[in-house]
């Protein structure tokens, strides 16, 4: 159907966002609470400009929303499902690399 091409497409276009680790940090980062520019670069020990630029990216994808307050603006995400996704993709490849290393301890044996 063309419907469901459509909607492959969109979901890898959603999940490109996921294709740098520093994002996926961000993601795991407003997943505990909203923080503003300043804070995220504090806790990531990265440069303000650089995470500004990976949350304009998650802004256009839409998953992050902001929130201005005086002069800071306060980013947290627009859907918490985004993240238990990523948390199920985590556990997922936890668990390959379990089975990966269990075949390879077993040949060492």
């Amino acid at each position: 159907m063309k419907s469901d091409k459509e909607l492959f497409k969109l979901h890898a276009e959603f999940c490109k966002f996921m294709s740098n680790p520093k994002r996926i940090e961000i993601l795991f980062l407003l997943g505990e609470n909203e923080m503003c520019v300043d804070e995220i670069a504090s806790s990531m020990e990265v440069k303000v400009p650089n995470i500004s630029q990976h949350l304009a990216v998650m802004r256009e994808k839409g998953i992050v929303v902001v929130r201005r307050e005086g002069t800071k603006m306060y980013y947290s995400l627009d859907n918490p499902k985004t993240l238990q996704a990523c948390m199920i993709m985590r556990e997922a490849m936890v668990e390959q690399m379990e089975k990966q290393f269990g075949k390879i301890k077993s040949l060492m044996k």
